[in-house]
């Protein structure tokens, strides 16, 4: 009879001589996307052969406010701040039967005398956490004279093996009732923020997840509308 010799760490052979994976040292073997703003749930009894996660969350970024100007002057706003982003190696003793999984929505557009909304956080569990951005403000009024005020700075770190806070937004700049200049939005570890304007419009839409909003600019009589920030996104790798 031929005999087969089989490497244990990756092999074993079960009570019905079937060659079978040992748990654990398959790899990487599914990827689930959590890209739509709202709460879900994620149970590891569903994938018998699972081993381990690897988590990745991103919190949405903050949306920017909109402009409307004077006969002869202008009004320019800041951006919205990025989100912050997580991340976690999971043993798979260490997860719930059932794990709450959240997706933050990115801030709304802020009207022209309101601010743009925060971008939401996200999360997995209470084990991997990011927080989302800060929203663009209204705080210059329209005029002629140089004016200048503050982005928004980034969001705190949350938590998980590794955790960062998302990226501050550009200032608003006004040198005369014609120029100057909106803030960009700001960045995140998955997505870019909004380019700034200095011609009348709503700022630029981030790209990716959970990067920021950037700010509207209004001349002259425009009115200009905010612009939201972007979604926010959790990434579940299932290792067996």
């Amino acid at each position: 009879m031929a005999s087969v010799c089989v490497c244990s760490t990756y092999f074993n052979v079960n009570d019905e001589g079937e060659l079978c994976l040992n748990p654990g040292t398959m790899g990487l073997r599914q990827v689930l996307y959590f890209k739509e703003p709202g709460t879900f749930q994620f149970q590891a009894a569903d994938y018998p052969w699972l081993a381990r996660i690897r988590v990745r969350v991103q919190a949405a970024g903050g949306g920017s406010a909109g402009a409307r100007a004077a006969q002869g002057e202008l009004v320019v706003r800041n951006g919205g701040a990025g989100g912050g982003y997580a991340e976690a190696l999971i043993d798979v003793s260490a997860l719930g039967a059932i794990e709450t999984v959240l997706v933050g929505a990115g801030g709304n557009a802020g009207g022209t005398d309101s601010d743009g909304g925060a971008g939401g956080n996200s999360a997995f569990g209470g084990t991997v956490t990011s927080n989302g951005g800060g929203g663009g403000t209204t705080g210059m009024a329209s005029g002629t004279g140089s004016a200048c005020f503050s982005g928004i700075a980034g969001p705190l770190a949350g938590t998980g093996d590794w955790a960062t806070g998302g990226g501050g937004s550009g200032g608003a700049i006004r040198l005369t009732g014609f120029q100057g200049q909106s803030g960009n939005g700001g960045e995140s570890h998955l997505g870019h923020g909004g380019f700034p304007r200095s011609s009348d419009g709503g700022g630029g839409a981030p790209r990716g997840y959970g990067g920021g909003a950037a700010g509207a600019f209004a001349r002259d009589g425009e009115t200009s509308p905010g612009t939201s920030g972007a979604d926010g996104i959790v990434i579940v790798e299932l290792y067996g």
